[in-house]
Formats: structure tokens, C-alpha cells, sequence
């Protein structure tokens, strides 16, 4: 997420409460979680497990809950609670909006796009041309639909990241200030649950084509021409590189990438990061036809003993 204007590591400071190391004018351009951050852009660590990843990455503000060596061209923020630090600069820069009233004035709605009753859309959200958004379909703020796509009854872009933090007292919520893109000749099925990302976007690439009942995570990518049939389930974080295939009922766990063109068969589960232009099946997922070379030599073992 970035900000408006670009903001100063002491007004950061001041906004959250916490001590500092750096100049005062270090410029901070925006926040983003570690695995999209850029430069100008803070990251929180609240783990020593992932202190050394924080502070080599991309980000030049590190929020963290101890004192260490400031990496050169960096700034820290020092908090003891960089989650609750991470949400309030979140509900600072991008706080919620409510709206009463069904498509937003701040919407901007393309040419020839045909809104069927009972859909909400949000504020400022961009939807292009030739578009078809069916009835009961909601868009959360800011999100941005590219030209000729289709969205069918009951869909949602744009809810919560699935985030949370144990707590002695209970879940705590990672506020999300992301949001959706659906880029051109995109089409979605009915009752589908797209998340916005936690900083950045949850992206479906150009001409790709989602049947009824798929769930895709916050900050997930899914590339250009897929095909995902209906009752997938994609957690957060995940890259799915174009042209790729996943049949019914597939799980995905987070953090993995799925190659150019791989197929992954029904009710397989994706467990592990695999590579493209190649055939997958089972749970945990193996190529397709090494799974089959495993089922028939057990299936032989079993017919000799009989």
C-alpha cells in the first residue's frame, strides 16, 4: 500500500507512539508485507525467527520489537507490538468507509457495462467497459475490474484477509488495506470469494476463467488464461503462473507457486511449490503419471498375494 504523499520516519513514529533510529526526514513511501515490499515501503517483524529476513529485504523501515543494528540506508521503528503498530498506520492511511448507498458515487463505471439489480459497489472502485456484473455480486472499495469481464450472481471481491495473530485473549485481526484487480476479458462464476490483499492486491490475470464456488486468498496472483473449476480453494500468497489448469475441488496451501501451464487434477492437494508443463495428482501432490505407476505396482503386490 502506498501512501498519498510521502510521509517522514518521525511523523511514523508519532502516529504509532514508538522510538526510532534513523534521521527524522527518512522518507517512508508506503507499507507492505515481506513478500511484496519495496523500497521506501515499512515491514513489520515481530519474531526473531524472521528478523534477519525483514531487515535484508526490500523494505527501508523495519517495525520491530527489539533494539538491533540499524542495516545501512535503513530507519527501525521500535514497538513492542509491531501488529497492533502494523493495523494502526493501517486505519491511519486507509481507513474504512462506510456507504449507504448501493454503487458508490466515488465508482467509476466504463462504457456499455451493464450493474444488474442488488449489486453494491463500493468507493472508488473502476470498472471498465463492455462489462456484465450480475445481481447480489459485491465490490469492496477500490477495487478495479478491467474491460469484458463477467461476474456472476453472489461473488464477492474484496473481503478481509483471512490473518490472524494468537492471542492469550483471543484471534487478532490483521486489518487489510488491499484490494482486487481483475484485469481484461476476466470471467467469474456465481458465489465466489475473491479477498483483498493485507497491503497490496489480489490480482486474476487477463482472459482467465473462474467457475462457481472458488475461494482465492488475500495477495494471491493467478496469471493470465487459467482455467479454475469450481469448489477450488487458494489460500493467501500464492502464484499461479499463466496458463495453468486446476481442476475440482483442489486445495492450495499458502506461499507456494504453481508453474507455467502445470494441470493439477481434481481433489489433488498442492502442498509444495511445482514446476510447469507437467500433469499433477494426489495428496501430497506428485506428477500425475508417477502416481499411477505407484498405484498399479501396489495394486500388482496386492492381486500376486491373492
Amino acid at each position: 500500500m502506498k501512501f498519498q504523499s510521502q510521509q517522514t520516519l518521525i511523523k511514523i513514529a508519532k502516529i504509532i507512539n514508538s522510538e526510532y533510529i534513523g534521521p527524522d526526514d527518512f522518507p517512508v513511501l508506503g507499507m507492505n508485507e515481506i513478500h511484496v515490499v519495496e523500497k521506501g515501503d515499512i515491514v513489520f517483524v515481530d519474531h526473531p525467527k524472521y528478523y534477519d529476513k525483514a531487515l535484508e529485504s526490500k523494505a527501508t523501515i523495519i517495525l520491530i520489537n527489539k533494539k538491533v543494528e540499524c542495516p545501512k540506508g535503513k530507519a527501525l521503528l521500535i514497538s513492542e507490538d509491531p501488529f497492533r503498530d502494523f493495523n494502526k498506520l493501517t486505519l491511519h492511511f486507509n481507513p474504512f468507509q462506510s456507504s449507504n448507498i448501493s454503487i458508490s458515487k466515488t465508482a467509476l463505471i466504463g462504457e456499455n457495462t451493464v450493474i444488474q439489480p442488488n449489486v453494491f459497489i463500493g468507493n472508488n472502485v473502476k470498472i471498465g467497459a463492455n462489462c456484465l456484473i450480475h445481481s447480489n455480486v459485491s465490490i469492496y472499495d477500490g477495487c478495479i475490474i478491467g474491460n469484458n469481464v463477467t461476474i456472476h450472481a453472489g461473488t464477492v471481491l474484496g473481503a478481509d484477509a483471512f490473518y490472524y495473530k494468537n492471542r492469550p485473549e483471543g484471534y487478532d485481526k490483521l486489518i487489510s488495506g488491499g484490494i482486487v484487480v481483475l484485469e481484461d476479458n476476466v470471467d467469474i462464476g456465481a458465489n465466489c470469494t475473491i479477498d483483498k490483499g493485507v497491503t497490496g492486491n489480489t490480482t486474476i490475470g487477463e482472459g482467465t476463467k473462474i467457475d462457481n464456488l472458488v475461494q482465492i486468498g488475500h495477495d494471491t496472483v493467478i496469471g493470465k488464461k487459467c482455467l479454475i473449476a469450481s469448489q477450488v480453494g487458494i489460500a493467501g500468497c500464492v502464484i499461479v503462473e499463466d496458463q495453468v489448469t486446476i481442476w475440482g475441488q483442489v486445495g492450495v496451501r499458502s506461499d507456494v507457486r504453481i508453474g507455467e501451464k502445470a494441470v493439477i487434477l481434481g481433489q489433488t492437494g498442492v502442498t509444495k511449490s511445482v514446476k510447469g508443463n507437467a500433469v499433477y495428482a494426489g495428496n501430497p501432490i506428485q506428477e500425475a503419471r508417477q502416481l499411477l505407476k505407484e498405484t498399479a505396482f501396489l495394486r500388482n503386490q496386492v492381486n500376486s498375494k491373492n
